[in-house]
């Protein structure tokens, strides 16, 4: 045997969508209903579990010896579900970590070394990432069954006790016999449609570099983070009392019956002469400066009542799993335009930033539950939890957190290769790319609250929204105005930083026209280092570091302005699969975060010997012992990859006892 593709049924009365598989799989009542498996592309059978049948030994002997590949679509959801199974039949698991002596992993879960992924494969190049609309993509001869929702909805959930269902709170295979067997089927084709994936992508593979990559994901995933349960489970409480607290308030001072209800609230203000079209955080928050007193504070207490940050806290709760740790939290090639990781569950990817200089007094107060110690030294309740909320993070007992991230990675990068000297000079003497950029720009020193300081904070706006082509919108969009920056401002700042970084400008354009000419002619071209091909329907974009990105059934149309542009089929800004257009720029965007994204990677591997617990964009959140020296992780995240030579990376980080970003 050397392959095996696997799909599961599962029941738990945990909620899936909710807490992640590792939390589901955790449940009293979870079990394994249906396992469906092909032995190296052979017959798919399906093994009745919850009707008494068993896994053969060959197969449970197959998925504990790493010299057999597994593959499943979305394997870790079979895999951690598989490692509940073995381990409640006192089967023991393979460990997984390298013998590191701070290393405190343990076989909790199957070893991630032996799977593999079509979800990933699929990923890779471009495509959807569930089964249903891969299948769809390819135009494959079987599909995922139309059934299947409607079939674990009745059998993998648990369902609500009625009359007519006997006050039964959840659904076996005797209790509609006909629904079991098409549940089989629909089991049975998952596992088919799987293989054809396989079949279709052979030529196409995913390379070794990048599954590796894969399983250093799975195994970060699986050490998970610790959670402060008393921290989280206080500030649930205090969230509750304040908006109990607040919604009171806005009752007493509008009369109305829901103060919560964007409906009411708009004619309440309208009644009171202020007419709002929304009112979202950015809305309210420009309002509030131009309102009279009286509605200035019904505007702030709706800006409290609104803050949804606070829910984080909930889904910790609801996430952490018995060993107090929040697991999966980071889906692998979540954003498949460049590869970069997306948050799952928690979403430590989007967490509010905390500025309180008194962070850890603040904490400790939430910790111990104190609200009215929290609400009089600091005002709003709902604000301080949202900035708390990293902090719920912690080592273990005994440990410390090392946080190390890049500086500046992605305009290092583009810097890197457009050949824009002058920025890579400030790059290699650690310069603020800030002050030098508007330096450039305005032709006088700049220096960060010195000379011509005042000019640091345009250079700064300018470098977070013109580097990909963007223009005055992306300004706005990036917050210039709020900033102070006027309407004026915008356009001079504009054509300042494209003259001031010719190559940069240059370099959209290169690339611009190699992407037009590969898809026009079906030719390979290249440009600073970066090569472009086309093959079956895809064109591919190959990257320094080897990693390839896909674009399907690329041709060339028109955008929205009416001028003639590349586009490609994938997943838009609503979720569906869609032709998007696209121009030189934003290919040096997706090229640009798709290479950050692999020198993270790179660092990762780097660093594999520590205890990496989580990682947001460019930074890497490590666990280790209180002898592991920040000093030496900087140095050895900052290593620069031999596949960009001569670039220059910078890491910088700090010790903590709790998360936190400084």
């Amino acid at each position: 045997m050397h392959e095996l593709d696997i799909d599961l049924e599962t029941f738990s009365s945990n909620d899936l969508s909710k807490c992640g598989v590792y939390k589901y799989a955790e449940a009293d009542d979870f079990e394994i209903l249906l396992f469906g498996y092909s032995v190296d592309g052979g017959e798919v059978k399906v093994i009745d579990l919850a009707s008494g049948e068993t896994i053969p030994d060959e197969i449970i002997n197959a998925l504990t010896d790493d010299n057999v590949i597994k593959w499943a679509h979305n394997s870790q959801f079979e895999r951690i579900c598989l490692s509940r199974y073995l381990r409640d039949r006192g089967i023991s698991l393979d460990p997984f970590y390298d013998n590191h002596p701070l290393s405190t992993k343990h076989a909790h879960y199957l070893n991630p070394e032996s799977w593999r992924c079509s979800m990933i494969w699929g990923a890779y190049l471009g495509l959807p990432l569930s089964l249903d609309k891969i299948g769809s993509v390819l135009k494959l001869e079987q599909r995922k069954m139309s059934e299947g929702k409607a079939m674990i909805k009745y059998f993998c959930v648990p369902c609500k006790p009625t009359k007519t269902n006997s006050e039964r709170t959840r659904n076996l295979p005797s209790d509609d016999s006909e629904k079991w067997e098409v549940f089989k089927a629909y089991n049975k084709r998952d596992v088919e449609v799987e293989i054809q994936i396989k079949a279709r992508l052979q030529g196409f593979p995913v390379p070794d570099f990048v599954w590796d990559e894969y399983h250093i994901d799975q195994e970060i995933n699986d050490r998970g983070i610790l959670v402060d349960m008393p921290l989280v489970k206080n500030a649930i409480a205090m969230d509750d009392r304040s908006k109990e607290e607040l919604s009171y308030k806005m009752k007493e001072l509008t009369h109305l019956d829901n103060p919560g209800s964007v409906q009411q609230m708009k004619q309440w203000l309208a009644e009171n002469g202020m007419e709002m079209e929304s009112l979202g955080k950015k809305e309210v928050a420009a309002a509030i400066k131009t309102a009279s007193p009286e509605l200035a504070d019904i505007l702030a207490l709706r800006q409290q009542l609104a803050k949804s940050s606070v829910k984080k806290y909930q889904a910790m709760k609801t996430a952490a799993c018995e060993d107090g740790r929040a697991h999966g939290m980071f889906q692998f090639y979540g954003a498949n335009r460049s590869g970069r990781w997306a948050g799952r569950i928690i979403q430590l990817q989007n967490l509010p930033q905390n500025h309180m200089d008194d962070l850890e007094q603040a904490r400790e107060l939430v910790k111990e539950g104190d609200y009215e110690m929290v609400s009089m030294l600091y005002g709003d309740v709902p604000d301080t939890l949202s900035q708390l909320i990293r902090t719920a993070f912690i080592p273990k007992p005994g440990y410390k957190f090392i946080v190390s991230d890049f500086s500046a990675i992605e305009a290092r990068v583009l810097s890197y290769l457009a050949k824009e000297k002058w920025r890579m000079d400030v790059f290699s003497k650690n310069g603020d790319i800030y002050c030098a950029s508007a330096s450039a720009m305005f032709g006088v020193p700049v220096e960060k609250h010195g000379v011509n300081g005042h000019l640091r904070q345009k250079g700064k706006i300018a470098e977070l929204a013109l580097g990909y082509g963007g223009s005055v919108g992306a300004l706005k969009a990036m917050g210039a105005l709020e900033m102070g920056l006027t309407e004026d401002e915008l356009y001079p700042l504009v054509s300042s930083w494209r003259t001031a970084n010719p190559n940069i400008v240059s370099f959209w354009w290169d690339v611009d026209r190699c992407v037009t000419e590969t898809v026009r002619k079906h030719i390979r071209t290249e440009t600073h280092g970066i090569v472009f091909s086309y093959k079956s329907g895809m064109m591919f974009i190959t990257l320094p570091s080897g990693r390839r990105l896909a674009y399907v059934k690329p041709r060339m149309g028109l955008n929205r302005f009416g001028s003639e542009s590349v586009t490609y089929e994938g997943v838009g800004q609503n979720k569906k699969w869609e032709r998007i257009e696209s121009y030189g720029p934003k290919f040096v965007e997706n090229i640009v975060q798709a290479i950050s994204r692999d020198i993270l990677a790179y660092a990762m591997k780097t660093l594999r010997c520590c205890d990496i617990v989580g990682h947001v964009h460019d930074e890497l959140i490590i666990e280790c012992d209180p002898r592991v020296s920040l000093e030496v992780v900087c140095e050895q995240m900052g290593r620069t990859p031999p596949w960009v030579p001569g670039l220059k990376l910078n890491a910088d980080g700090y010790v903590c006892r709790f998360y936190m970003k400084i």
